[in-house]
């Protein structure tokens, strides 16, 4: 549960700060796009991705009272 909540929020701090980045310009964003997905779109998966885990993690915390 713990290795579920550290990559969950590992994966959600990477996202955001690619996104500001990517929105500041400092990242090139034409580099992340695959196949019809922009590159904003993927780096947002990150952080979804990431949003997903940490609540599968705590919520797995919570139900089991650890």
């Amino acid at each position: 549960m713990a290795l579920l909540i550290y990559a969950g929020n590992t994966l959600t701090l990477t996202g955001c700060l690619g996104l500001i980045c990517a929105s500041l310009g400092l990242i090139p964003v034409e580099s992340f796009a695959l196949g019809l997905s922009s590159g904003i779109r993927m780096i947002a998966m990150v952080a979804i991705a990431g949003c997903l885990l940490s609540a599968i993690g705590y919520g797995l915390k919570d139900y089991f009272n650890c």
